[in-house]
C-alpha cells in the first residue's frame, strides 16, 4: 500500500509519538498480547500445514488416497476446459508476468528500496513472481501436452495400419486443433498420473497466499485507507490505482483458465505470509525508530491489540471469498461443459 510523498501523508502514517527502539516500547502488556496474536496464527498455520500438506515426490504413488493437499504434475499448466489449449494460458501468464514486472520497475525507479517497506509490495512481488513460474511451468505443460498428441497419433497408426481413412483428420478435429484426439490420450493416462515435484507445490503455495493477500490488501486499500486519504483530499497516481487493481484481475483471470484446486488448508501459508511481514516490522522498528507504514500496526496505541486481532481475524472471510469463486467456478463448468470440464481430482 505504498503511497507516495504528498500533504495527506502526515495524516495517514503513524505518527512517531515514541521511539520504538527503546525497550520500555516493547516491553508492556500491549506488544505481549498483539505478539500472542501473531504467534497464534504462525502456530495454527503450522498444524494444518503438517497435518494436511503432502510433499510426494516427483511421479510417486503416495499421498494420493485421502489426503486433500496432493497435487497432479499436469496440474499447474492444464486449463479447466479441454477444448483450450494450453499454449492460452501460457500466453495470459507470459503477460501478465510482463505487466507486472515493468509496474514494478517503474516503482522501484520512482520510489527506490522504500517499495520493500509495504505489504502490498511485498504482495505484488510475489504475485509476479507466481506468474513468472506460472510461465515456465506452462511452457513445459504445452512441450508434454504436444508429446502426448504425438503419441497418440503413433499408437493410432500401429493399431491401424492399413485405416488411412481413420487416420486421416476430420474436419472436426481440425476446426478443434485435434482436440478429441488429444482428450483420448489424456484419458488414457488419466489412471496413471504423477504427482507434482517441488516447482509444481511451490506454484500452488504460491497461488493460494496470492488469494488472500491480494484480496486483504485491495480490500484494506480501497475500503479503510482510501477514503481517509480522500477526506484529506489525497489524488492518487495512476500506478498507485494500477498496483491496488490489476493484481486481483490477473490473478482471478488466471484462477477461471487453471485447473488448479483450491484446499481450505493452506489458508495457513496467508496467515504464514502476513505474519512474517509483521515480525519483519517489529525486528526493523526495534532496530530503527522510523514511523510505521500503516498506523493500526503501531503498538504505541491502547487499541493495538484490538487492530491485530481484526487484522488476524480479516484473512478468515478474505480468504473465504476467493475459495467461494473457485468452488462457484468448478460447478458451473462441471454443470455447463461436462465433457469438456477437467476434472481435477
Amino acid at each position: 500500500m505504498h503511497l507516495s510523498t504528498g500533504s495527506a501523508m502526515d495524516s495517514w502514517r503513524a505518527a512517531m509519538s515514541s521511539d520504538t527502539a527503546e525497550a520500555s516500547y516493547w516491553l508492556n502488556w500491549r506488544f505481549a498480547l498483539c505478539a500472542l496474536w501473531v504467534l497464534a496464527s504462525v502456530a495454527a498455520s503450522s498444524v494444518l500445514i503438517w497435518r494436511f500438506e503432502c510433499f510426494g515426490s516427483p511421479g510417486g504413488e503416495e499421498n494420493r488416497d485421502g489426503k486433500i493437499g496432493v497435487l497432479y504434475e499436469d496440474e499447474p499448466w492444464r486449463p479447466c476446459l479441454r477444448t483450450i489449449h494450453p499454449v492460452w494460458l501460457l500466453i495470459f501468464r507470459v503477460f501478465a508476468f510482463c505487466l507486472f514486472l515493468m509496474l514494478i520497475v517503474v516503482n522501484a525507479l520512482a520510489n527506490g528500496a522504500s517499495i520493500l517497506y509495504y505489504y502490498t509490495e511485498w504482495t505484488f512481488m510475489l504475485v509476479t513472481i507466481y506468474f513468472g513460474l506460472g510461465l515456465l511451468l506452462s511452457a513445459y505443460g504445452c512441450r508434454q501436452y504436444t508429446s502426448e498428441a504425438y503419441g497418440h497419433r503413433i499408437v493410432r497408426t500401429k493399431l491401424n495400419p492399413e485405416g488411412g481413412l481413420d487416420l486421416a483428420p476430420t474436419s472436426g478435429e481440425i476446426a478443434n486443433g485435434s482436440h478429441a484426439m488429444r482428450n483420448s490420450a489424456i484419458e488414457e493416462g488419466s489412471n496413471n498420473r504423477r504427482t507434482a515435484g517441488f516447482a509444481g507445490y511451490l506454484f500452488q503455495i504460491i497461488y493460494q497466499t496470492n488469494a488472500g493477500a491480494v484480496l486483504l490488501t485491495d480490500f484494506v486499500f480501497w475500503l479503510i485507507i482510501f477514503p481517509v486519504l480522500s477526506m484529506n483530499d489525497y489524488g492518487l497516481s495512476f500506478l498507485q490505482v494500477g498496483m491496488h487493481s490489476i493484481n486481483v484481475v490477473f490473478l482471478l483471470g488466471d484462477a477461471a483458465l487453471n485447473s488448479l484446486r483450491f484446499p481450505w488448508f493452506r489458508a495457513a501459508y496467508f496467515l504464514l505470509w502476513t505474519s512474517i511481514y509483521v515480525i519483519f516490522q517489529w525486528i526493523l522498528h526495534a532496530c530503527v525508530s522510523i514511523e510505521w507504514p500503516y498506523p493500526f500496526l503501531d503498538l504505541s496505541s491502547v487499541h493495538s491489540p484490538i487492530w491485530y486481532f481484526i487484522l488476524a481475524v480479516l484473512h478468515v472471510p478474505v480468504y473465504a471469498v476467493f475459495h467461494l469463486l473457485v468452488k462457484m467456478k468448478h460447478s458451473l463448468l462441471m454443470r455447463w461443459f461436462p465433457q469438456s470440464y477437467y476434472l481435477a481430482s
